[in-house]
């Protein structure tokens, strides 16, 4: 299993049409094969950031993921609204284990 986690931080007068968008790409990417979670949501308290938070079946459902066509559009919308800061990235092994 893969993890992709992380924040995007829009420009504030792009923050609708990023959560709208995001609605979108969400609703999409929940049906591919080897999606196992698929979240992105608005930070309490930040409104133009967004935490991503995503689990892989494997490195191979995460690529077909990238040249998804909702992928695209997503990524297209996002150079329109003005990227302010992105920090993602991927985790890979350990294992999944309840906290308590």
């Amino acid at each position: 299993m893969l993890i992709v986690t992380g924040t995007v931080e829009v420009s504030p007068d792009g923050v609708e049409k990023a959560a709208a968008a995001a609605q979108r790409m969400v609703a999409a990417t929940v049906k591919e094969p080897g999606c196992i979670v698929y979240e992105f949501s608005q930070i309490l308290g930040y409104a133009n950031r967004f935490r991503v938070y995503e689990e892989w079946q494997d490195q191979a459902a995460l690529e077909s993921h990238f040249s998804a066509p909702h992928m695209a559009e997503f990524q297209a919308m996002l150079g329109e609204v003005g990227v302010v800061s992105s920090d993602i990235y991927r985790v890979v092994g350990g294992e999944k284990q309840p906290l308590r």
